[in-house]
């Protein structure tokens, strides 16, 4: 018998004025739409049911507000008609005990080579376990 899968992790880009971090949890569960880079919609489909994510304000915010989790792998997104583009279903798990800034990430240098800072406009970005854990530990306030 093989062991289990560890859940892969993730970091979602949302503008605020989209889909905000409240938007997500007064749904609960949401399809995650609207992704038109090819490989983000790649990281779109490599994501598995239970795979976690930050939920990340871009834009005016630029911090992680909160967690979601892979609640239905990729299917045709619903908001493009040509079937091109895939989605994910996320749900709600947590916010944050505190947000992190872009600032604060980029300040931190074993994040040096985080996808969100080396592809920053990348709305989909994979994270190791490291940068998970780093990016985890910020979050509990001081």
């Amino acid at each position: 018998m093989s062991p289990p899968k560890t859940p892969s992790r993730w970091l979602i880009k949302s503008e605020p004025s989209a889909w905000s971090w409240g938007d997500q949890v007064k749904k609960g569960v949401e399809a995650w739409t609207g992704v038109r880079n090819y490989q983000a919609s790649n990281n779109l489909k490599a994501m598995r049911l239970g795979d976690t994510c930050f939920f990340y304000h871009s834009v005016e915010e630029r911090r992680i507000v909160g967690i979601v989790e892979v609640a239905r792998e990729s299917f045709p997104d619903p908001t493009e008609p040509t079937s091109r583009w895939v989605a994910v279903d996320v749900k709600t798990l947590h916010p944050v005990q505190r947000p992190v800034t872009l600032a604060e990430i980029k300040a931190e240098p074993r994040l040096a080579d985080i996808a969100l800072i080396r592809q920053s406009r990348l709305s989909v970005v994979p994270l190791t376990e490291d940068q998970w854990q780093i990016l985890l530990s910020m979050t509990i306030p001081k």
